[in-house]
Parts: C-alpha cells; structure tokens; sequence
C-alpha cells in the first residue's frame, strides 16, 4: 500500500475525530490545552486499534487468503457507509459532554477508534507495513483533531456531518481500490 494511500485511509479515519472536535470547538471555548489533550487521546487511540486489528487479522490470513481483497473492500465500504449514515443522526451526547473530564476523553476515543481497529483486520489482509500505517493515521489524526478543534471554535466552514461523509466517502473510495487493484481492473 502506497503512502499516499495510507494517507487517504488516515484521513477517512480521522474524520470521526475531526467531526467530534469541530463540535467541540464549536459548542464550547476550549483552551489550546485541551485541544492538545483531545488531539493526543484521538490520535493515539487511532493509531493503537489498527495495530490491535491487523494482529487478529494476521492470524486468519491463510484461512482466508483467497477472498481477502473482498474482505478488505467490504470492511473498508461497511466503515464508509456506517460512516455517512451515521453523518445524518444528531448526536446530543457530543455537545453536553465535558472534553476536559479524562473519562470522557477515553470513552470518545474508543468510539472514534473503533473503525481504525476494523480497518487494521482487513491491514492483516493486504500489505501493510502496519507501523508505517500506525504512526501515520496518530499522526495525521493528531492534526486533524487539533485543526477541527480550532476551526471549531473560529468557523463554521464545514460542518461535522459534512466531515463524517467524506470521510466516509474516502473509506468507500479506498476500499474500491484495493478490490479493483487484486482484480487487475486499473491496469
């Protein structure tokens, strides 16, 4: 996998997280502390499930080798359109939630990273260099996180459901990739 692609995966990743601190930013003041908090919890929770995904997914790699590139365009698509769906319901819990609160941090986290660990299994099953990925998506998702926090609090140029779809639509467009690449459809 190039790294431009692992680019474009960590940013279709990091779009719940930049969606979550657009909210953030938006409802309430927070203090660059706090935005920097909010980035460290995302970013590091983001590039850890990966790894998490991509060992159980190594495990079962032989069983399945003949269908993997379905496997991953399927999780990758499954990720996206839960993504975009998702996108169109409100989400109260975000905006009354105290970010500065640890419990809170660790439970946003979790939500947000759930998709990264679904994304290492299918890593598990097409070539990844699975520390690359990992510290590229922390990395981008730290960006991403703390930029959302600060145009959150500035503007309102994008809004978080706008983020969530074309994250989502970044995971569809990936995961196409990936199957058309396996069944030699793009050369």
């Amino acid at each position: 996998m190039s790294f431009l692609e692992l680019i474009l995966i960590a940013l279709g990743l990091s779009m719940d997280c930049f969606a979550v601190s657009i909210s953030f930013g938006a409802a309430k003041k927070i203090t660059r502390p706090d935005a920097l908090r909010m980035a460290f919890f995302f970013g590091l929770f983001q590039g850890l499930m990966p790894l998490v995904g991509w060992l159980v997914g190594d495990l079962f790699k032989n069983a399945i080798e003949s269908f993997d590139h379905w496997l991953a365009f399927s999780v990758l698509a499954f990720i996206g359109i839960k993504m975009i769906v998702q996108a169109f319901h409100d989400d109260h819990a975000k905006k009354t939630l105290n970010i500065r609160k640890t419990s809170v941090l660790l439970s946003l986290s979790i939500a947000t990273s759930i998709d990264a660990l679904i994304t290492g299994v299918s890593f598990g099953f097409i070539r990844v260099n699975i520390l690359n990925a990992a510290i590229i998506i922390t990395l981008v998702t730290f960006l991403v996180t703390g930029i959302g926090a600060k145009l959150g609090s500035k503007t309102h140029f994008l809004s978080p459901r706008a983020a969530e779809i074309l994250g989502g639509v970044i995971l569809i467009g990936i995961g196409l990739k990936v199957l058309g690449d396996h069944l030699g459809i793009w050369g």
